[in-house]
């Protein structure tokens, strides 16, 4: 695992096209904002297991992403 430390206001970009950006710190709280193409899902891991969960127990995988992205 790559380990990186950032403020806020700034970034890590992965593979030219998705950019993680700290948004915020409060406390033990960060919140972070993607900017990725729409066609790659994003999603908070127990969102993303969950997922997986629903796509094994019926037999395909789901798609989709967390929220909407502009």
């Amino acid at each position: 695992m790559l380990v990186l430390s950032r403020k806020k206001n700034e970034s890590i970009v992965i593979n030219d096209d998705i950019t993680i950006v700290v948004v915020e710190i409060r406390g033990d709280k960060v919140r972070l904002g993607v900017e990725a193409p729409k066609e790659v899902p994003v999603h908070r891991r127990e969102v993303y297991d969950a997922i997986k969960r629903a796509g094994d127990e019926s037999g395909s995988p789901s798609e989709g992403s967390e929220s909407s992205r502009d």
